[in-house]
Formats: structure tokens, sequence, C-alpha cells
């Protein structure tokens, strides 16, 4: 099993992040088929094979998953959209 745990800092209004962290969702999940939802200020995600959740606040957002032994290969390529949509839709700076 692999971790992905990544902390990004922005500083856009909080009602804006979750904006953006909901477009996220929606994007990994038409890549990925991942089922998700909101739960209070995080964003639950889950599929065979991963799981895990997205967490605004007002100038940070976490991207926490667990990766089943399948995905394991893939943990760069999804770090990277995850960075790179992070960067382009918040303006993020990493931690």
């Amino acid at each position: 099993m692999s971790h992905i745990d990544m902390l990004a800092r922005h500083t856009m209004p909080e009602e804006e992040a979750q904006k953006a962290a909901d477009e996220l969702a929606g994007d990994l999940a038409q890549k990925f088929e991942i089922n998700y939802g909101w739960e209070g200020d995080h964003i639950h995600f889950e599929r065979p094979g991963v799981n895990g959740q997205i967490t605004v606040r007002e100038n940070e957002i976490r991207i926490r998953a667990r990766l089943g032994l399948m995905l394991i290969f893939l943990k760069p390529v999804i770090e990277e959209e995850i960075t790179q949509y992070l960067e382009n839709h918040f303006g993020c700076t990493f931690t």
C-alpha cells in the first residue's frame, strides 16, 4: 500500500477554494473513475484500490489518499496531476 499526502497553501476565499476543490475532485473522478462527496470541510473519495480526502481550509488544501497495490505505479502520475491542477487553479505553493 502507498500513500499520498500533499499540503498546499492558497490565497483564495474559502468558498472559492471549495469550488475549485470540487472541480478537482470531479476531474479526478472522471479520469480515474472515483466516487466522491462532501463531508463537512472535506471531500471524501473512493474507488476500488484508492480512498482518501481533500480538506479545504481558509489558506490551505490537503490531499490524502491511500493507494492499493494495483495503483502504486500510478502514484507519480496522480501526484503530478494534482500538483498541476493546484498550481493552475489555486495558485498554490507547496510545503
